[in-house]
């Protein structure tokens, strides 16, 4: 099981370079992440490594890595990307929509390899799926819309659910088709929602004294950086109401979640160290098409569902990929 503090900042993450650097190229290629969370976790940034070395690049050796982390601050997005553009990066790799948004904002010739945007074609990031266009391309991780399977999975492990909470972050650049793909998929299985924006950290406590009043069965995270930041306080948080709760990330369920479904993060991580060594050895992104996520996990911790007095059936014990016990 992953250590629940697991976690690696590239580099020191938010540093700024020395004047003397940024006032010439770099000796090497360097290939730079941009993200909205705070760091990268260390299984998917060894499997990045992986897929680069695939092509001979190594860190260290013969290419650089920087990181610029917005610590849950969307708004900081634009500038740590203008940034990286300044810099002469040769590769941008960009974890979530907004990040992709804002470094598709900040250079239209900088190479941009795109993690977890949902529907690029969507937000303009790319073209098409087979012919990007541009300088984009990238996985689509198809995170949002997963949503109806996590609805699934509530119901199996909990037949009698009457409503879900839907924890949503409404600064998030993703907030619309998150509650679209939420309100589509509960109108098409009749599940009753009940949507808890949280924003800040003040608004934690709010959503989650809101569950019990609302007769609220269960609870679903969405998928946001703000969140993932906090995933040792939502958990608790969880435990401490004792409600149900289905993530789309298996880091939570390592921490003492109950259950999460989504897209294997580590094949897709070493799917961009491929692109992005794709592209050191001279290809361009539009001949490169956006991957579409095949890989999903279930994880299961029994020991919450104990705690929570939750008999998990056979059936879901038999589709999980991995059980916690």
């Amino acid at each position: 099981m992953m250590r629940r503090r697991e976690f690696i900042t590239l580099l020191g993450g938010a540093a700024i370079w020395p004047s003397a650097a940024r006032a010439q190229q770099p000796a090497m290629p360097v290939i730079a992440f941009l993200g909205s969370g705070a760091s990268l976790v260390a299984p998917r940034l060894h499997a990045f490594r992986q897929g680069l070395k695939d092509f001979g690049y190594v860190e260290g050796e013969n290419v650089a890595m920087e990181a610029r982390w917005a610590q849950g601050q969307f708004d900081r997005l634009p500038d740590l990307a203008a940034e990286l553009v300044r810099f002469g990066v040769a590769v941008i790799v960009t974890t979530g929509l907004g990040s992709a948004l804002a470094a598709k904002s900040a250079t239209s010739t900088v190479p941009i390899v795109f993690v977890g945007a949902d529907n690029p074609v969507r937000f303009g990031l790319v073209a098409s799926f087979n012919r990007p266009g541009g300088n984009a391309t990238g996985l689509n991780l198809l995170t949002s819309e997963l949503t109806p399977k996590r609805l699934e999975l509530v119901r199996q492990l909990l037949p009698r659910t009457a409503k879900v909470a839907v924890l949503i972050n409404p600064n998030s650049p993703e907030v619309a088709p998150q509650l679209a793909d939420v309100q589509s998929a509960s109108r098409a299985a009749g599940q009753p929602i009940l949507i808890l924006n949280v924003s800040k950290e003040s608004d934690f406590d709010t959503a989650f004294a809101a569950l019990a009043p609302n007769r609220a069965d269960a609870l679903l995270v969405t998928n946001d950086a703000f969140f993932f930041n906090r995933l040792d306080q939502i958990v608790a948080m969880a435990a401490h109401h004792a409600v149900p709760t289905i993530y789309d990330r298996r880091e939570y369920v390592a921490a003492g979640g109950l259950i999460s479904y989504g897209p294997n993060y580590v094949d897709a991580y070493r799917q961009a160290g491929i692109y992005a060594g794709r592209i050191l050895k001279g290809e361009k992104p539009n001949d490169l098409p956006v991957v579409q996520a095949t890989k999903f996990e279930l994880v299961l911790n029994l020991r919450t569902a104990k705690k929570l007095g939750l008999e998990v059936p056979d059936r879901l014990l038999a589709l999980a990929d991995e059980v916690i016990e």
